[in-house]
């Protein structure tokens, strides 16, 4: 497989080239050659015409497998016979030319809005991609996102480049024994199978009279003692590509080839391993591709290590200063956190980091102790440790939560690396998390867009006014597609009990029993993620005789379907798992409260598209911002959630229900008591009334109407296109500018900055308010205010700091907070190194009843106004 086609290929060093011809390991015959090249590509995993012709080429084949490069691998003679089926060879130009089109759009909405930005990508480093379930190297939400955001970056036309690792073993296959207990299996990946392709290169330099023989990519990491190869894949997702590391060559010791076996598998040093090849290799994966990212976007510290990286670059090649290395790697970077938790939030202890760096750190010219100090943090009891998301804020121009709330939630977790700033201004921002919804949509559900929104709807994905148009659709028509979509799902789930029963030996009846479990006409709850302790997947079970009551209400049921995975290594997810599993035992429960085992995209992807309710009841505020409600309104399902992660940005009132109030102060045991209670109230009262409340027509109507207000109101919100759109307006284009200008000049400006800030650091001691005055005197409108200020600059010219006028408003904590920043004008600069300021307000908002002056650093080339950390105050 060649070089991604979007980048130029370079010779690699003097003996080797890329292959610039795509080659694809299995060929079709003609009239269908183009089959493997749509099968290489994951654009067909949003496309149901794609999937619908490898469907037509071995149904049976593509419902077991849903794999189209196995499918064509093993096609056979039923491929052959193809060739003469007309409305197979009509299928196959219809996509053939739909994927033509798609590939060869433009303008698209980034070439439009950044033309001159289209040459060099973001590149996106990320521990796990989850695009499709035929390539399961995922485990849960944070790569579905990175799935979902490399494919809208495709749509858009942002150039965009991934970077993780191939797993030989993927994440895990989860069974789930007789008695509950989730059992972990890692059966091996047949690459073969996968739409992923290795990279080759070929020597330039052939012998005499011998044709080249293309080898694999390899790049290497040092570690303890050892180098250590992995193989480049490719992975093309419509127009973008996801390089992948493999480090299972024969060219490895043993040990060493299963360091990208699992996935969050293994001990502390096969974490680091993995890390140091994700973020060390990735790098040198994409130097030896010749691409040169403009923007490296970090997606949550696992892929930390490409600082170390590129600073190490620049000390080497450039000859930088550390500190300039730093600034220069610093200002085109962009970080995203995405959970508060504390396993998510990676850390090494320093011993093991000395272990792995100490040799990277002498062949790169660096100081461990400086690289060490990026990332360094303490425990109150002296206990210190490297924090690879310390590391990422530190380094990164911008750094983003996934949703408003995570935001905040951010800004509080990490205050403490900006101590003397406002909480609310510290330089962490968010970016709403959204789904793809080509990817996430029913076919049905997107036929019935459009035919009521036009067919063009695909086009307006965050146009609010667009979207109002779906309170229009039909009841009736919206009403057929949700049963159809529920009864897709039944089958589905009883499928798939049957055969987990099968393996636990039960019997014929039982078997048969399952087959019968679920009613159509049920009010049908779905719950299904990782089970992570805060998840609370056991909320619902607090209170049993009311669940009993709910499900077996024989005019008003309730069935509940539940679906996730424990981390092998987390014993409290496993023994909420086990708890789940023995409650869908009770003799009242059975058959009515299901645990669908070995939840992976298509077990995600039939419960979002049938449920009528998605349950979501996480401890607030521990949701980053969650997902799977978002792809159940896109198929007409409604949200019950906490008020938490992206939920608490979009519940309006009318678009779905809340669980329970905001309240802060109580202890674990007391808000679960508390939100079990409120989940109940809502389901009783709310929730099943509202389903089973039927016209004469034998439609809910008030509940149709719910489901089209919560698609009006958040389809726009909560989608991929919006999100990237945000990432791509919010933070990428400002990083590369300011990478670009930065890095210019030979990375002189990346020098002078490193400087301005050394100096801003040592001169900041002595700077301070020597003398302030706030007047006011009547005017038209309410006061006219006056503020001046004196302030001892000392050495620093008036150009590098501004001094700003507060009004600040008191929260009910307590606390004051800044309401509005209003900038001082200076006067004069005076002989003894005092600066003079004013302010001249013509009136003073009457809830502004408090005032504080600053002063803050001042330099364009600063990424955030407060990104030293500096800051001095002075109340009026």
């Amino acid at each position: 497989m060649g070089a991604p086609k979007n980048y130029a290929t370079k010779n690699l060093k003097r003996k080797m080239m890329l292959v610039s011809v795509v080659e694809y390991p299995l060929r079709c015959p003609q009239p269908f050659e183009r089959l493997p090249e749509l099968a290489y590509n994951l654009w067909w995993s949003w496309q149901p015409e794609a999937q619908a012709l490898f469907e037509y080429i071995d149904a049976a084949h593509w419902r077991r497998h849903r794999n189209p490069v196995k499918l064509l691998r093993e096609a056979g003679p039923a491929l052959r016979k193809l060739a003469r089926d007309v409305p197979f060879l009509a299928m196959y130009e219809d996509v053939v030319r739909a994927f033509d089109e798609y590939m060869n759009a433009t303008p698209t909405w980034h070439g439009r809005k950044s033309p001159r930005d289209q040459k060099s990508p973001v590149a996106y480093f990320c521990a796990e991609f989850g695009f499709h379930e035929s390539l399961p190297i995922y485990c849960g939400g944070l790569g579905i996102l990175a799935g979902d955001h490399t494919k809208a970056a495709s749509d858009l036309g942002v150039p965009f480049v991934g970077v993780g690792l191939l797993y030989k073993n993927g994440y895990f296959t989860q069974r789930i024994d007789a008695k509950g207990n989730q059992v972990a299996e890692y059966p091996k990946l047949d690459f073969a199978n996968l739409p992923a392709t290795p990279v080759w290169v070929l020597p330039l330099r052939q012998r005499q009279g011998r044709p080249a023989t293309p080898v694999g990519l390899h790049v290497a990491v040092d570690l303890p003692g050892r180098r250590v190869w992995a193989q480049c894949w490719l992975v093309n997702v419509g127009r973008a590509q996801v390089i992948l590391l493999d480090a299972d060559l024969a060219r490895n010791k043993p040990k060493d080839r299963r360091l990208t076996a699992q996935l969050y598998g293994g001990d502390r040093d096969t974490r680091i391993a993995q890390e140091i090849i994700l973020g060390i290799g990735g790098v040198r994966a994409l130097r030896a591709l010749g691409i040169s990212p403009a923007v490296w976007h970090l997606n949550e510290g696992h892929a930390a290590f490409v600082l170390f990286e590129r600073i190490a670059e620049l000390r080497k090649k450039q000859k930088l200063d550390f500190d300039y290395a730093v600034e220069a790697v610093a200002a085109d970077t962009v970080f995203t956190t995405h959970t508060p938790v504390a396993a998510g939030n990676e850390a090494f202890g320093l011993p093991l980091m000395d272990k792995y760096f100490r040799r990277f750190c002498a062949q790169n010219n660096l100081e461990l102790s400086r690289l060490l100090n990026l990332g360094l943090q303490s425990e109150e009891g002296g206990y210190k440790f490297f924090s690879m998301t310390v590391l990422a804020l530190r380094l990164s121009s911008g750094s983003n939560g996934v949703s408003r709330l995570h935001g905040e939630v951010s800004r509080k977790l990490w205050k403490h690396l900006w101590p003397n700033i406002p909480q609310a201004e510290s330089p962490i921002t968010s970016i709403t998390n959204g789904v793809h919804a080509p990817t996430w949509m029913a076919p049905e559900m997107a036929e019935l867009f459009a035919r009521h929104l036009g067919r063009n709807w695909r086009a307006h994905p965050d146009d609010t006014v667009f979207w109002e148009k779906a309170r229009q659709i039909p009841d009736g028509e919206l009403w057929r597609v949700r049963r159809h979509l529920k009864m897709r799902l039944i089958d589905f789930a009883r499928q798939r009990l049957s055969r987990q029963l099968q393996r636990h030996g039960a019997s014929k009846k039982q078997i048969k029993a399952a087959a019968k479990v679920l009613h159509p006409e049920a009010l049908t709850i779905g719950f299904a993620r990782r089970f992570a302790s805060y998840k609370r997947a056991d909320l619902i079970f607090r209170e049993v005789k009311r669940l009993e009551k709910l499900v077996n209400n024989l005019k008003r049921p309730v069935q509940i379907i539940f679906a996730g995975k424990a981390h092998p290594q987390d014993r409290e997810g496993q023994a909420i798992l086990r708890r789940v599993f023995q409650m869908t035992q009770r003799k009242s429960l059975k058959g009515k409260v299901i645990l669908l085992e070995d939840y992976d995209m298509n077990v995600g992807r039939h419960l979002v598209q049938g449920v009528d309710v998605w349950l979501n009841n996480p401890r607030r505020p521990m949701e980053a911002s969650g997902t799977s409600g978002q792809k159940v309104l896109l198929n007409g399902g409604l949200n019950c959630s906490i008020l938490d992660g992206w939920w608490a940005e979009g519940y309006e009132g009318g678009n779905g229900w809340a669980i329970g109030k905001v309240t802060e102060g109580l202890s674990e045991a007391e808000q679960d008591r508390a939100d079990a209670r409120a989940l109940y109230e809502v389901l009783e009262k709310e929730v099943i009334p509202c389903f089973y409340r039927r016209d004469r027509e034998g439609l809910p109507r008030q509940w149709l109407k719910k489901v089209k207000a919560s698609m009006a109101t958040l389809i726009p919100r909560f989608n991929t296109e919006t999100m990237v759109k945000n990432y791509a307006e919010k933070l990428y284009a400002p990083t590369r500018r300011r990478g670009e200008f930065v890095q210019s000049n030979r990375f002189a400006n990346a020098a002078a900055l490193a400087k301005i800030k050394e100096y801003l650091r040592a001169q900041w001691p002595l700077l301070h308010i020597t003398h302030a005055a706030m007047t006011t005197a009547a005017a038209k409108r309410g006061a006219a205010l006056n503020i001046s200020a004196g302030v001892y600059l000392g050495a620093l010219p008036p150009h590098l700091v501004q001094v700003e006028a507060c009004a600040m408003a008191a929260q009910q904590n307590g606390a004051l907070e800044v309401i509005q920043a209003m900038p001082l004008q200076q006067v004069k600069l005076n002989g003894n190194g005092v600066c003079q300021y004013k302010l001249e307000l013509n009136h003073q908002p009457d809830r502004f009843r408090y005032w504080r002056l600053r002063v803050l650093p001042r330099h364009p080339a600063l990424g955030h106004k407060h990104e030293l950390g500096l800051i001095h105050w002075r109340d009026l």
